[in-house]
């Protein structure tokens, strides 16, 4: 049985932002706003299952916010937000129910391990918590652009994410308040009669529901971070075969290259860039070639393992660049594959990814046909160290 469940709402439709794309899954430096909002509830130790709710139509965002996580299977939310949280708990409802809940907008992505752990403890002896700021601006109340009245602020409060509480609690208040629309889920115990309890919130915990909150936030990750890069390079000579792999495209050829793994000389060569970038050894160091684990393996998983390393550290790439340098095969006819794939595994977009080819003009071992070598730089964002 889980204790403490996070259920992440990411089923709305951004309607005060410009553009087709739900603000949940625009870009926010390198990732999408839902993953740097699910990573943070994932990796957090008091939080045993994280479950998201989305749109129906959003399944394929999700997945790509989503890939390489942990997560629960997603829920498919309703019409309001209401409606979305009453759906993602009745589906934890039932065998193996959570003790505790704690609700979160998806576009809050800057909720920190101790706002969550402020939540968490008020639930030892309430059954709702929210955490909250003070009002500090004059409040006016106001027709057609005019000003009716001022709002005494004293014991107004802003309320924010994550909302915790006791799971069977909030879930009969949902079910009780079906047929009224509130705005948010402590509203919803309240109309239930459950006392609310509020721990302080975070100025930096805004939810992004404008473009101008997009840059805001843009201008807010981008500080206490540096920008490294990393380069790599590898060689691989030919042996007999059929074709050769390249960014984990096979090519048809009339040799294969020679190496202990699927010596995929472009994956290896990104591999080590991202190593670099990061400081964090060479390929040979986590994969040894005289280990017989990695005999014939896929070079993906190595790459993907440099990616968790740099998801482990709060890093993200900018930009990837690799060079193919062969006489053959042909590399244009497949570049876009590559493109495809080498963003696949790196979890980015293709936009991210540069793919060329060059050769040597006859000269040296690439120009001999002896094999292939590839070069590749890679640029990432780290928090200052």
């Amino acid at each position: 049985m889980s204790k403490t469940t996070a259920l992440i709402v990411a089923a709305g439709r951004s309607l005060r932002m410009t553009g087709d794309v739900p603000k949940q899954y625009r870009q926010l430096a390198g990732r999408m706003v839902l993953r740097h909002s699910l990573r943070v509830f994932e990796n957090h130790p008091a939080v045993d299952q994280v479950v998201t709710v989305i749109h129906p139509d959003d399944e394929g965002l999700y997945s790509e916010a989503a890939q390489g996580m942990n997560l629960a299977p997603a829920v498919h939310g309703g019409a309001t937000r209401q409606d979305s949280v009453r759906h993602g708990l009745e589906a934890l409802s039932g065998t193996g129910e959570p003790v505790r809940v704690l609700i979160h907008d998806g576009a809050r992505p800057f909720v920190s391990d101790n706002l969550i752990d402020r939540v968490i403890e008020a639930l030892e002896t309430h059954d709702a918590v929210i955490p909250a700021l003070d009002v500090h601006d004059t409040l006016k109340r106001a027709d057609d652009a005019r000003v009716g009245e001022t709002v005494d602020r004293n014991n107004l409060i802003r309320a924010q994410t994550p909302q915790g509480f006791s799971f069977r609690v909030i879930l009969e208040a949902h079910r009780n308040c079906a047929r009224k629309s509130l705005t948010d889920d402590a509203a919803v115990a309240e109309a239930s009669g459950v006392h609310v309890a509020t721990v302080p919130g975070a100025e930096e915990n805004f939810k992004i529901t404008q473009d101008e909150d997009l840059r805001r936030a843009e201008n807010i990750i981008g500080r206490d971070r540096e920008t490294c890069v990393g380069t790599g390079f590898d060689v691989h000579r030919f042996e007999a075969g059929k074709h050769v792999r390249l960014g984990g495209v096979d090519i048809p050829h009339g040799r294969a290259l020679a190496g202990h793994s699927d010596a995929d000389v472009a994956l290896h060569a990104l591999t080590d860039a991202l190593l670099g970038a990061m400081g964090d050894g060479d390929i040979g160091s986590h994969f040894p070639p005289s280990d017989p684990k990695w005999k014939n393996a896929d070079s993906a998983q190595f790459l993907e393992h440099a990616v968790a390393r740099l998801d482990a550290i709060d890093g993200r790439l900018i930009h990837a660049d690799l060079t193919v340098i062969c006489e053959a095969p042909r590399i244009g006819p497949h570049r876009d594959a590559m493109r495809t794939r080498i963003a696949d595994i790196l979890r980015t977009t293709e936009s991210r990814i540069s793919v060329k080819a060059t050769t040597t003009e006859g000269l040296g071992f690439t120009g001999r046909a002896e094999g292939i070598a590839a070069q590749a730089a890679v640029t990432i964002s780290l928090p200052l160290r």
